[in-house]
């Protein structure tokens, strides 16, 4: 079986090469600037890697008592230039009121608890809002409307737990153009709040 195999292979070698000598060097050169191509594409997409200060915010994130008992209606990303932290609508646990920007008292007591791990960090703060991909039926209100009273209520709502209002600096609402899973875009978790505690300078 094995010396059938090699055979096989040898055939293919050959043909292969039979092939290739009946292609012009201009041919050859255009297919290797191709495969040149798909390989720089390819690097390019490749995730960058986390920095070492990332990982230890994030794991000590992950060691916050309000963190733990959040369960799945907080999500915990690591990133090249800090970590994300995907507070989720659930079925069990939901975040907002339907079609608004305001948040459930789930939503309310959550965001207070996230406010208490962050205040004594340093870190600067971005906030993102994000809805599902439903149409919304209120005439003259979108998604993009929504996303962004979301981002701003959790803005207000950190600010009264206790993170000073400079260290915020962005706050955007984001409609359903990022979705956690872009399979599946009308997903009760794509209904959330992503709060980035950034890398750099302490302020």
């Amino acid at each position: 079986m094995a010396y059938a195999d090699f055979l096989t292979a040898l055939m293919a070698f050959f043909l292969l090469m039979w092939l290739v000598s009946g292609v012009s060097p201009d041919d050859r050169s255009a297919i290797a600037a191709r495969f040149k191509l798909g390989d720089t594409a390819s690097a390019a997409a490749s995730v960058p890697p986390v920095p070492a200060e990332a990982t230890r915010l994030y794991s000590l994130l992950t060691l916050a008592d309000a963190l733990e008992k959040a369960g799945d209606s907080v999500i915990l990303t690591a990133e090249p230039d800090g970590v994300r932290l995907d507070l989720v609508d659930t079925s069990g646990r939901p975040l907002f009121e339907s079609a608004s920007g305001a948040l459930t008292p789930d939503g309310r007591a959550l965001v207070a608890a996230i406010a208490g791990t962050l205040a004594p960090l340093p870190n600067p703060l971005s906030i993102e809002g994000h809805t599902d991909a439903f149409t919304l039926t209120q005439a003259g209100y979108s998604n993009w409307e929504l996303s962004a009273d979301r981002a701003n209520e959790a803005r207000r709502l950190l600010e009264a737990g206790g993170i000073a209002p400079d260290r915020v600096r962005s706050v955007s609402g984001l409609s359903d153009t990022r979705p956690l899973d872009p399979g599946q875009p009308h997903l009760a978790q794509n209904r959330r709040i992503s709060l980035k505690v950034q890398l750099g300078e302490p302020l």
